[in-house]
């Protein structure tokens, strides 16, 4: 059966430094940003439905997740003590794949730090 994907972003302001940069890095100074994290889910579509999930209930999931992040010290968030990117696309993938429906497969999770800059997850 064919294999859909939907996507849905959160944004949120937080700060962080990083602290094994070397210390003459601008990054190893406490600095902020205006994040977006846009997550894929991948499934197959109810014929009944027309869809696999309604993006209001993956909203519902993010949204506890973006206030875990959203107006804070990245830094001090257990699993984020070296919040890179790449770390917290990760700790993204980490909290939100647990609770996804059964028929449904997180396929990956992007991180924009700036408009022109981010990573992307694809899971382990």
């Amino acid at each position: 059966m064919a294999q859909f994907e939907i996507w849905r972003e959160i944004r949120f302001e937080a700060a962080h430094r990083l602290p094994r940069v070397p210390p003459g890095h601008r990054c190893h100074r406490l600095h902020g940003h205006s994040y977006t994290v846009r997550v894929y889910v991948r499934g197959e579509i109810d014929p009944e439905l027309g869809w696999f999930m309604d993006l209001e209930a993956l909203k519902a999931l993010l949204e506890p997740i973006r206030e875990r992040l959203d107006h804070r010290l990245l830094n001090e968030i257990e699993g984020l003590e070296n919040p890179t990117s790449e770390n917290l696309a990760r700790w993204v993938w980490n909290h939100l794949e647990p609770l996804l429906p059964p028929n449904t497969k997180l396929s990956r999770v992007e991180v924009m730090e700036t408009p022109s800059s981010g990573c992307r997850y694809e899971g382990d």
